[in-house]
Parts: C-alpha cells; sequence; structure tokens
C-alpha cells in the first residue's frame, strides 16, 4: 500500500508548504513505529470550525488546536486529522515560536495519537512531548 497523504482547507484562508518534505516526514515517524503509513488526511480549518467539531464529536465546550479521528487498521495507519490555524498561530505567538515549527509540532502530535500514543495523564503527556521533539528534530527541510 502507498502511502497517501492529502491536505484540505475548511473555513480558512492557509496554504501548507513543502507538502512532499512534510508527507515523507510524517510517512518516516510511522515506519519508525514499525507501522506503515496509509492514508493521512490533515484538514486545516478556523477556530469555529474545529470548536464546532469538539462540542459535536467529543462533547468538548473548549478551543482546541487539534483533533484526530483514528481510521487505522491492524499496521496500517490512517486517519483524519483536523488542525486549528487559528490555534497554531496563537499558540507559536506565545510560545515564542515561528509558526512552522509549531504546525508540524501538532501535526506530528496527531500521527503519534494514530500511532498509539495518549496523552491524558502527565507521565504520557511527558512522552508524546519527547516523541514530538524527537521527530521535529528528524526535520531536513
Amino acid at each position: 500500500m502507498k502511502p497517501e497523504v492529502n491536505f484540505f482547507k475548511e473555513d480558512v484562508q492557509f496554504r501548507l508548504i513543502g507538502k512532499e518534505a512534510v508527507s515523507s516526514w510524517l510517512a518516516d515517524c510511522i515506519k519508525k513505529h514499525h507501522k506503515k503509513p496509509g492514508t493521512l488526511n490533515f484538514i486545516f480549518c478556523s477556530d469555529e470550525f474545529l470548536y464546532s467539531m469538539n462540542i459535536k464529536y467529543l462533547n468538548h465546550k473548549t478551543l482546541t488546536d487539534i483533533i484526530t479521528f483514528d481510521y487505522s487498521e491492524k499496521s496500517i495507519i490512517s486517519g483524519d486529522i483536523f488542525i486549528s490555524i487559528d490555534r497554531v498561530r496563537e499558540n507559536a505567538k506565545l510560545l515564542k515560536n515561528s509558526i512552522k515549527d509549531e504546525l508540524h509540532r501538532v501535526m506530528i502530535h496527531g500521527v503519534l495519537h494514530l500511532c498509539g500514543y495518549s496523552d491524558k495523564k502527565a507521565a504520557d503527556k511527558e512522552k508524546m512531548t519527547k516523541a514530538e521533539n524527537k521527530y521535529l528534530s528528524l526535520r531536513t527541510f
């Protein structure tokens, strides 16, 4: 199965730069977990769009930067990853980070969820952050 990474936008003006490099990086990260990349759909959207999804699907009345829907089967990693570009921009500003770096952190965060990582408990969150940092350091673009 050939990996398929797709990028869409919903209710937001945004263009991802370096789609091929990002796709390869994400697929490599999945392979490093001894899994196969299937179909990944990244949907970039507004706070308002993601907030309504958060209420509808998770019953959470909070803003979030990402919601991940896992469609993985066995060792083939697939899913829809919705990312609020508004949150990414705001978090980049708050953390004094570039928008590119913050976006890549959120993207790999979603992929790590699909690979089995959780961030509900403090120890899990620490493990997730460590993995995010590891994979961010592997970018060559």
